[in-house]
């Protein structure tokens, strides 16, 4: 099993690392900021084998407001672009649509490293698979409903997946 010190030198050696989250179903929970103004998770759930890299995103008041003046058929077609898009990338992924309106509310991307693979090298392909599965998903909504003016641009906790 790698050890939790080497997970945590790798992030702090790389300036990624902001916090360590107390976290009863983990064995280890690390906030990280990767690459800059993007919060990721790095975990490894309690009694299992692998650590886990997490992104939640929260779609913006603003790109609801914009996916909402579309259509029905543009919406569902949406939806499935993202599945396709985020698939290629082979990560798992969860859309939380709201069954009323067919809007994207929030997505979480994750990847898991099993313990007899990872290494440093493993571990930061891990980061950059989510963090550019997350930009697409980003991509597509500009892509199919337009660009938001003025996006937030300061790193928060808020996409943390367990905030």
């Amino acid at each position: 099993m790698i050890k939790e010190e080497k997970i945590k030198d790798w992030i702090v050696d790389e300036g990624i690392f902001r916090e360590k989250k107390l976290d009863d179903n983990a064995d280890f929970h690390y906030i990280i900021e990767f690459p800059n103004d993007n919060i990721m998770d790095v975990v490894r759930p309690k009694g299992k084998d692998f650590v886990l890299i997490a992104c939640a995103t929260q779609v913006s008041p603003q790109h609801l407001e914009l996916m909402n003046n579309s259509s029905p058929k543009e919406r569902s077609d949406f939806l499935l672009d993202v599945n396709m898009a985020i698939n290629q990338f082979l990560v798992d992924c969860q859309l939380a649509v709201d069954q009323n309106t067919n809007l994207l509310q929030q997505y979480v991307i994750t990847y898991q490293i099993f313990d007899d693979g990872i290494t440093k090298n493993t571990l930061f392909d891990a980061l950059k698979r989510v963090f550019k599965s997350k930009i697409q998903c980003v991509w597509l909504i500009e892509k199919t409903f337009g660009t938001v003016q003025n996006a937030p641009t300061e790193p928060s906790n808020e996409n943390s997946m367990f905030i």
